[in-house]
């Protein structure tokens, strides 16, 4: 069973009050950078740049994290060896880095995408920015902004649909049985 919980208008609405949420934390956005967890983390990082760059008249670049070399349930001699960073971002060390993704869960992934900023340098700050908070974390992270808190069972589903990939912006709670 299959519930939209989030439309497109809802899902708008909740990626400006994250970017204005950015601007105020950040004092501006001097020295900042996107961080999209691939892959609709990629879209949703690049949806706040777009309006950071109508709100504060700014470029601000977007790098994309492929986790798959960090996660903890892959085998070392089975990891590929393509690059976990990509984009025009320039050097992290004393950069505000922004990771966002699209569902905060168990915490796994943030941890990954972590790993991977590490690797590149040294940021002078690292924050969370997820369009949905489901609860269930197994590691101690927390999202500074969070678009929508969606509790939810461990054997429902939160899907985000997102118009670049799904033709179609919503957060659907699926039910498995």
């Amino acid at each position: 069973m299959k519930k939209e919980v989030v439309d497109s208008m809802a899902m708008q609405r909740a990626l400006t009050r994250i970017t204005y949420e950015i601007i105020e934390k950040n004092r501006g956005v001097n020295n900042l950078i996107l961080m999209g967890i691939k892959t609709r983390g990629v879209f949703l990082a690049k949806r706040i740049a777009t309006r950071l760059q109508q709100l504060e008249n700014a470029q601000i670049p977007v790098g994309e994290i492929d986790i798959s070399n960090y996660r903890d349930d892959i085998k070392e001699n089975v990891k590929n060896t393509a690059p976990s960073i990509s984009g025009d971002y320039g050097d992290i060390n004393d950069k505000k880095i922004v990771v966002v993704d699209d569902v905060l869960y168990t915490g796994r992934t943030i941890r990954a995408a972590l790993d991977a900023i590490m690797d590149l340098g040294r940021p002078s700050s690292i924050n969370l920015a997820v369009l949905v908070d489901r609860g269930h974390r197994e590691l101690p992270i927390r999202a500074d902004f969070v678009g929508k808190n969606i509790p939810s069972a461990q054997s429902e589903t939160i899907k985000v649909l997102v118009q670049e990939i799904d033709k179609k912006d919503a957060v659907e709670i699926i039910t498995n049985n």
